[in-house]
């Protein structure tokens, strides 16, 4: 939110960012390392967002139980493992993300990190992207999402009597649908069809 203006959609956020405050600037001048930026956030908000969102369809809606619930999770987990090695090679010969400084590639990166950290899946001790996190999350900006996010978690809301109650449908879209699909996740969504506790992306009028 910036006054009256309010802004969905973290990409678009940070382009806001970007041509509202200039200085410093989140990306650099060079187009291929934008690029490389770029696409660095494309997996952050398509294949590892799915993950952390599908761990919060099992543990905090309760969309599985049981051997499914076992078997999700440890998908979730290698996966996460995966991906977070893909990271650690990213991070070589670089202090961040972005190169010298805290960047664009780093705002991408922390917050799914983080979720993941909260769930149990934290980088390796010792690793670069250990010691990069523990750097992202020691400034004040990171330290200030972080806090807001636990003030959230605190409130220990009950999402699966949100669903029970009809009071709410989650939004099952693009990634997040192919992660559930692909991860053995099928039987969740026929339930939450029959049950009518997910939907698909609205209409616009």
């Amino acid at each position: 939110m910036d006054g009256d203006l309010q802004i969905f959609d973290s990409t678009i956020i940070l382009e806001y960012l970007e041509e509202k405050w200039p200085e410093p600037p989140l990306l650099p001048k060079d187009p291929a390392e934008r690029a490389r930026l770029r696409m660095l956030e494309d997996v952050m908000d398509t294949q590892y967002e799915a993950i952390n969102w599908g761990i919060l369809e099992i543990l905090g809606f309760r969309r599985a139980g049981g051997a499914l619930r076992e078997e999700l999770l440890a998908c979730a987990a290698a996966q996460t493992a995966k991906l977070q090695g893909w990271l650690e090679r990213k991070l070589e010969g670089r202090a961040w993300f972005s190169g010298e400084r805290f960047g664009w590639g780093d705002a991408t990166v922390v917050p799914h990190i983080n979720i993941s950290a909260s769930y149990g899946n934290a980088p390796t001790a010792g690793s670069r992207l250990a010691d990069w996190l523990a750097r992202a999350n020691a400034r004040e900006s990171v330290a200030a999402c972080q806090n807001a996010a636990r003030a959230f978690l605190n409130l220990k809301l009950d999402f699966s009597r949100a669903l029970e109650s009809g009071a709410y449908r989650r939004q099952y879209r693009d990634h997040r649908l192919e992660w559930m699909m692909r991860s053995g996740g099928l039987p969740i969504i026929l339930e939450g069809l029959e049950k009518k506790t997910i939907r698909f992306s609205n209409e616009l009028a």
